[in-house]
């Protein structure tokens, strides 16, 4: 089973439906034991990176997200969800950074660009070796942020330019996420969803 983890961020539904295309049963759910459990958890998000750790707090997420990763157990952050991953975000006018979930230590910061935000298909240059983008590796996918990582984490990290270079997907162990929204970003994104959902 794959548990879409809910905290009020999110395409929930539309998330729902593009994994259960992957032939696993599929839970939306703000349960901490429900997503202990689960085969796979997915972490999304939309909006402000401090919104989101607020919304995560409430259901005690930074405990579940880090629990299920120190007991090796597969997380899968996507836009937000990816970024709150990271240690800081400083997404906010005050200039101060926000504290993450911690996994990756490194800030997200705003991407230098003509125009922001970043929205639309853009390609990525992808890492050898890469689970997530096996097949996968010369198409493009649906962006909407205008904050990312530029730091290299984890053990394969997948770039993407757009102003300047950024991290669009980062596999480390049982952690992986994607700044782009495979949900929405066709028969490509589909692809990916089987390819983390078949390594579960």
């Amino acid at each position: 089973m794959i548990a879409i983890l809910d905290y009020g961020s999110g395409n929930l539904r539309s998330a729902e439906r593009a994994f259960a295309t992957a032939g696993h049963d599929v839970v939306v759910t703000s349960d901490a034991n429900v997503a202990f459990e689960a085969d796979g958890l997915v972490v999304p998000g939309v909006g402000a990176f401090a919104a989101c750790m607020k919304g995560l707090q409430t259901i005690n997420g930074k405990e579940i997200i880090r629990k299920r990763i120190s007991s090796e157990r597969s997380v899968l952050g996507i836009c937000i969800g990816m970024q709150i991953l990271f240690s800081y975000g400083d997404e906010h006018s005050d200039g101060a950074p926000h504290d993450g979930v911690g996994i990756w230590d490194a800030i997200v910061t705003k991407i230098t660009a003509p125009i922001l935000p970043h929205m639309g298909w853009n390609t990525v240059e992808a890492a050898q070796g890469s689970t997530l983008m096996k097949g996968i590796e010369d198409q493009a996918f649906y962006f909407v942020h205008s904050f990312a990582a530029k730091e290299p984490v984890g053990v394969h990290q997948t770039w993407t330019t757009y102003g300047e270079k950024f991290l669009s997907a980062v596999e480390d162990g049982y952690v992986s996420a994607t700044q782009f929204h495979p949900e929405k970003s066709g028969v490509a994104g589909l692809a990916l969803i089987k390819n983390w959902s078949n390594s579960l």
